[in-house]
């Protein structure tokens, strides 16, 4: 039986993560999560009552408790998804993002790498015949981590995993410096990490502030549907429970020091992926005044630093690990619109107390972000 910790399991890829690790793979998960604005237990409710999950309410900015987690749990792996990010409000507030995700990281790296140090190098070494600390030769630190790190595309071309790093928001930059940080504590002191950069998520549990889930929302309460600049912005867009199956594969058979791109192959303008849900509306909740969704779209003001073009070239993962996409953008945003509808006992609530639908940002406060 596998034991893996997992940071930031209440988000919208952790959740997805420990929903898989537990029922596909059977096994025992600790979900580490401070509970920010964007962690929502309720998307772990197909879980929390299996007894294989464990919840523990921690910053990881706190080594004392992480490393009391580490050595209570003794996992095989450690996932770290914990991070601030939004774009817009690393532009608002940049400072969380700088705590979260590199001290945060650091701190991560520094308990990963104290418990690391106290596992048995062979099997021989485990005593007694019930001990079961992984060996070190076992264990995962898997810093999961985003695209954005490499900048803007150009029209042509694709990132892979020798991209050089060009980070253009807090963000990005952020996430930039604890992907180094991860591999310096390879390099320096031996860690075993694996990394992973991925492209635009979507699906089940997508936080309401970002563009897919805001699009569906505000359609379905006849609100704008706001999109930036000409809408021309294009994202490699991957269904989350695809890139859940990816990191589990990576986790258990990358290579050390090694990083893997992760993407769906579903290069998307804003202005495409907004037309689609329109369209799927359309056909299966068709509003009330026989006009087309479409009216709704709002072009608003773009925001600063908006990179022009992501797209992952996932080469590696594919032809190292094994792993492939299910679902292509069509279906997994049918599956999206559906989700959503059928749903709104966990959408609702949030909604209603923590996003509205109000565009995030330092520019005119309407619109949505991606």
């Amino acid at each position: 039986m596998k034991h893996v910790m997992v940071t930031g399991g209440a988000g919208f890829i952790g959740s997805a993560v420990c929903r898989y690790l537990i029922k596909e793979k059977q096994y025992r998960v600790l979900n580490l999560d401070k509970l920010t604005y964007a962690g929502v237990p309720e998307s772990l409710r197909e879980i929390e009552n299996s007894p294989l999950y464990r919840f523990a309410q921690v910053d990881i900015c706190d080594h004392a408790k992480v490393s009391a987690l580490l050595d209570d749990f003794r996992p095989d792996a450690v996932m770290h998804l914990a991070a601030e990010s939004h774009v817009d409000r690393s532009i608002d507030g940049p400072a969380a993002f700088i705590e979260t995700n590199i001290v945060g990281t650091y701190t991560m790296l520094e308990c990963a790498r104290e418990y690391w140090s106290t596992l048995p190098k062979t099997a021989k070494e485990r005593s007694p015949a019930s001990d079961r600390r992984p060996l070190t030769s076992e264990f995962r630190f898997h810093h999961i981590s985003t695209d954005e790190v490499y900048g803007s595309l150009g029209a042509k071309g694709l990132f892979d995993e020798t991209t050089p790093y060009d980070p253009r928001s807090p963000y990005s930059a952020s996430k930039a410096s604890s992907d180094h940080l991860v591999m310096a504590w390879h390099h320096t002191y031996g860690l075993p990490v694996v990394i992973t950069n991925c492209s635009n998520n979507y699906g089940p549990y997508h936080f309401p502030e970002k563009l897919i889930p805001l699009v569906i929302l505000n359609a379905m309460d006849e609100k704008p549907l706001p999109i930036y600049g000409k809408g021309d912005n294009i994202r490699d867009w991957l269904y989350v429970e695809d890139h859940a199956r990816a990191l589990v594969t990576v986790v258990e058979h990358g290579r050390c020091g090694e990083t893997y791109n992760v993407g769906g192959r579903n290069e998307r303008t804003n202005l495409e992926v907004v037309e689609t849900i329109c369209r799927i509306l359309d056909e299966i909740k068709p509003r009330t005044s026989g006009t087309k969704y479409r009216d709704l779209i709002t072009y608003v003001a773009d925001r600063p630093g908006h990179d022009k073009r992501y797209a992952i070239d996932a080469t590696k993962l594919e032809t190292e690990l094994g792993w492939k996409a299910l679902e292509d953008f069509d279906s997994g945003i049918r599956k999206t619109v559906q989700w959503y509808i059928d749903n709104e006992w966990w959408w609702m609530p949030i909604r209603q107390k923590t996003y509205s639908g109000e565009r995030l940002g330092k520019t005119p406060k309407t619109g949505s972000s991606v």
